[in-house]
């Protein structure tokens, strides 16, 4: 007989399932109970709820463990490019050679957009944020391909799924482009997903441009590292957008909106920022974490995250790989070496290690991105075109799932109880 976990409320007693995951992780489930007594949980962030059963990632936030379908993420980010780590998130399994080629290929067939995309650009401010921009032109994907959108058509999705990984980088590199007035460069077949966007974001019409091999395999790196986080804020969305089958543009549109918020996609940027004005103000590391700890006002970004109770396994591929590629392209900024003193100080002084405040992701990607000429409010799409594989994965799952429903979230009222409606001229 199944394991069961008993809730006693009053004289009664409700027996509720419960399930284990393939890495020992359990649950009760509760599905059945408002059912059965009337009663829902109320868990304000769905932080100790689970709304699914994936198959995609897994994540130990106690011991840094952080796998896309059991395969451990620094070894995906050594040996593996991104086009074969979508695969893998998509798939459910490492392409064989051929395989991945034949996708690889169909991503390249894909870059180029239609033509008139080109002039909704024009629609947005020149000062409008790339994430908005490119938000909406994935939305409006939906209405140049207004024939093969249906989420229940096998057909159908695999198209979509290409149309959109494919297409993606050549929707951000444009929104940059638009945004410094520069002309639109066209994605080249010839060059591999990372050198595309990076080209298309620095090439010019008036000189030739090659893409630095130690720059384009940081991005391809980076993108590996985003590729899929389990149940964020923004794959949560996809899913939830997705599941009144709404076509794939529309949810992805929707989950980079959630991707764009601060406390989300935006922390590399906060990093910085924080990073720059410790420089200026001409601060050691040691310095800065003592104000950090005096005053709360001053925030330690970069470190700690909501599911990681240790060192971020993204962070630790990432801190070895930043100085690398400063050296490759012959740059230095002394943000590296402020980011440097502030994890070593932090990781020895008992008042962070005590809070778990271990660096995550966003610690280095921004010093990465920001040496590399990435602008600041690029950041944030970079993250988008790297979680989008994962995103999508997640959104085929959902639609496989005999189990899925719309998603539609209990709530406690706590407004004014049933009252009589007053004329106007009788309020005072």
């Amino acid at each position: 007989m199944s394991e069961v976990a008993k809730l006693v409320v009053g004289e009664n007693t409700y027996e509720l399932p419960i399930l284990e995951g393939s890495e020992g992780e359990r649950a009760i489930d509760i599905s059945k109970l408002r059912a059965q007594s009337g009663l829902i949980t109320l868990d304000p962030g769905f932080a100790n709820t689970g709304s699914c059963q994936s198959s995609i990632t897994f994540i130990n936030g106690e011991e840094g463990i952080l796998r896309y379908r059991g395969y451990p993420i620094e070894e995906l980010a050594e040996k593996s490019s991104f086009l074969e780590t979508s695969y893998l998130v998509l798939n459910g399994e490492l392409p064989t050679a051929a395989e991945l080629a034949r996708f690889e290929e169909e991503i390249t067939l894909h870059t180029l957009i239609h033509e008139d995309v080109r002039h909704m650009y024009q629609a947005f401010p020149l000062k409008a944020h790339p994430m908005a921009v490119v938000s909406a032109l994935v939305g409006s994907l939906a209405t140049l391909y207004q024939d093969e959108l249906d989420p229940l058509n096998p057909e159908h999705v695999q198209l979509q799924v290409r149309r959109l990984i494919a297409k993606l980088p050549t929707i951000c590199a444009w929104a940059y482009k638009y945004s410094v007035g520069h002309p639109f460069v066209y994605p080249r077949n010839d060059l591999g997903y990372a050198e595309n966007i990076l080209h298309m974001m620095f090439a010019n019409p008036a000189e030739t441009y090659e893409v630095h091999p130690a720059v384009a395999k940081a991005i391809d790196t980076l993108l590996i590292l985003h590729a899929d986080h389990e149940q964020n804020c923004s794959t949560s969305t996809m899913r939830l957008v997705g599941s009144s089958h709404s076509n794939l543009f529309a949810s992805a549109s929707a989950a980079i909106g959630a991707l764009w918020g601060p406390l989300h996609g935006g922390a590399n940027q906060a990093v910085i920022e924080m990073l720059t004005e410790i420089a200026a103000e001409g601060l050691s590391g040691r310095e800065y974490l003592d104000r950090v700890k005096d005053d709360p006002n001053t925030r330690l970004m970069g470190f700690g995250h909501r599911v990681y109770k240790n060192y971020d396994p993204r962070a630790k591929v990432l801190k070895g790989m930043t100085r690398e590629v400063l050296e490759a392209i012959g740059q230095s900024t002394p943000l590296l070496d402020i980011a440097m003193q502030l994890e070593e100080v932090a990781l020895s002084d008992d008042y962070f290690v005590k809070r778990r405040l271990y660096p995550n992701v966003d610690f280095y990607s921004g010093i990465i991105y920001q040496a590399i000429g990435i602008p600041v409010n690029m950041f944030t799409v970079f993250f988008a075109l790297g979680r989008m594989p994962g995103w999508i994965a997640h959104w085929l799952e959902m639609h496989a799932d005999p189990a899925a429903r719309i998603g539609r979230p209990r709530q406690i009222y706590t407004g004014a109880t049933q009252r009589p409606y007053q004329d106007l001229s009788s309020r005072g």
